[in-house]
């Protein structure tokens, strides 16, 4: 296919799609190929304003649709994720966009993109306010909860549609607009997002997709948080990434949901199952090469379990292999990104290695965006490895000998999203979580385990803080009502 047959994404605005007549446009790459894919339209002042007004426009009709009218949309897109013709082409975008074998983009959509909507269809009745008996002399004292409007939400290439409905739609169950921001890796996988929603019947300018280059991306953000019809922003990604736009947002006192980075632990004492354990921390540690803020990325063991589980880990570990499945249809894993990255992750290798760790599994190269699974005994705080998320392949473990050194360096991060603990003492499990400085503390399974209806946040610091649950995307309004006759006032009838 030559460069003039590729597919260009276009932005979608107030319900339609749209490609503006000399729009600047910027390539997009098979991260497993190098090869461009297509092109996206990168966005333009003109664009961004457009989608913002577009949503501001659709707001006072959204925000006072009935639950019952939401939940009927919602349902109809559940319906739409479920079609199989849907799900083939999800999958084949994702593959090509991000390099995620079919096999993860395809449980990943498969199995949750039907559960995001059916959250929604429950958002939009659970949200309610609450009856206060006065103490001021009201006839009636109310809170009620009022959406925001305009919320404008950047989401990341790793989980590109999940995602991208994981941060918008408690949102817009909650009865706010939303301009959504995608990756620019990964713009076509997301503006299924629009497909979706349109189809289901969402009015128009409820949603709107904007894409921009690498190059237009932080004048198009600071803009987007300056408009004035912007009423908060959501953010998934790096905390490098993240502070800056926690810094654009303060320069408005905007309010940010922030869901950063993570480096969980999984924790695994003296009694703890060690066939499941190791089977599960692999798995938690190199599903989708790694690439995830939920992923295991150190192990922390205690000494009268490590042998076993280590080798274990080694046995399972060296079985998974990543490779180009054009080539190589069985392997587990992919690429990464982009080969910046996998770069980056073999230099935070061989740096603890050069520190006195013991590299246990992998080759220490990279083959392009590839890099093969690697287990590291012996990585200490101070190493990036421990200190920094490696978004790759990568496990390191530490052995300790109690358990208050187990918590202890579990909680030597900066990083707060999750965490696993192995043992088969339920006692001890409820005694030693609340210890462990996590948003979620997941006993006896993967740190990518979760709660539907819970949506955990980190901590502050590398993790970020708030959530993508509707509650983050309303504000609470007291109404309080006094009959106006018989009143005094002050100054006026004092």
């Amino acid at each position: 296919m030559s460069q003039d047959e590729l597919p260009t994404v276009p932005l979608f605005i107030n319900g339609e799609k749209r490609i503006p007549t000399n729009s600047a446009t910027y390539a997009v790459r098979n991260p497993a190929t190098g090869k461009v894919i297509s092109h996206a339209v990168s966005a333009s002042d003109d664009d961004c304003k457009a989608a913002i007004e577009a949503a501001q426009a659709a707001f006072p009709s959204w925000r006072t649709l009935s639950p019952v009218a939401k939940a009927t949309i919602f349902r109809k897109a559940m319906a739409i994720c479920a079609e199989p013709d849907f799900l083939a082409a999800v999958v084949d975008s994702v593959h090509q966009e991000t390099g995620a074998t079919k096999q993860w983009a395809g449980a990943l959509n498969q199995h949750y993109l039907g559960n995001v909507f059916a959250e929604a269809c429950d958002t939009v009745f659970s949200l309610r306010g609450e009856l206060l008996s006065s103490s001021a002399g009201a006839l009636v004292s109310m809170i009620q909860v009022v959406p925001h409007g305009v919320i404008f939400i950047m989401s990341p290439w790793n989980a590109p549609l999940l995602l991208s409905l994981m941060t918008c739609l408690p949102a817009i169950a909650a009865g706010n607009t939303v301009v959504l921001k995608t990756s620019e890796y990964s713009p076509a996988s997301q503006l299924f997002a629009a497909d979706i929603l349109k189809e289901a019947g969402l009015p128009a300018g409820v949603f709107n997709v904007i894409h921009t280059s690498l190059q237009d991306s932080p004048a198009r953000v600071s803009e987007i948080i300056a408009h004035p019809y912007v009423r908060k922003i959501g953010f998934t990604g790096s905390d490098r990434v993240g502070k800056i736009i926690a810094m654009e947002a303060a320069k408005h006192l905007k309010p940010c949901v922030l869901e950063l980075g993570g480096k969980a632990p999984a924790i695994v004492l003296d009694d703890a199952n060690i066939d499941a354990a190791a089977r599960c921390i692999v798995s938690g540690a190199f599903v989708g090469s790694g690439q995830g803020c939920i992923r295991t990325e150190r192990v922390i063991v205690q000494r009268g379990a490590s042998k076993e589980l280590i080798e274990r880990i080694k046995t399972v570990a060296s079985t998974i292999r990543a490779a180009d499945q054009s080539k190589d249809p069985n392997a587990r894993l992919s690429c990464v990104f982009n080969s910046g990255s996998a770069q980056n992750i073999i230099d935070m290798i061989t740096e603890a290695i050069d520190s006195g760790a013991e590299l246990l599994v992998g080759d220490l190269k990279r083959d392009g965006a590839f890099v093969q699974p690697h287990v590291v005994l012996g990585t200490k705080p101070g190493n990036r490895l421990w200190d920094r998320e490696s978004f790759g392949p990568v496990m390191t473990i530490a052995i300790v000998d109690t358990i208050d050194e187990a918590v202890d360096l579990a909680n030597e991060t900066t990083y707060s999203l999750t965490s696993s603990l192995w043992t088969q003492n339920t006692e001890l499990a409820f005694t030693l979580s609340p210890r462990i400085r996590a948003s979620k503390v997941i006993v006896n399974n993967t740190t990518m385990a979760a709660e539907p209806r819970y949506h955990g946040a980190g901590f502050g610091g590398s993790s970020g803080y708030g959530t993508f649950s509707a509650e983050e995307f309303v504000v609470k309004q007291l109404v309080s009502i006094y009959k106006p006759e018989g009143q005094k006032y002050i100054i006026a009838d004092f």
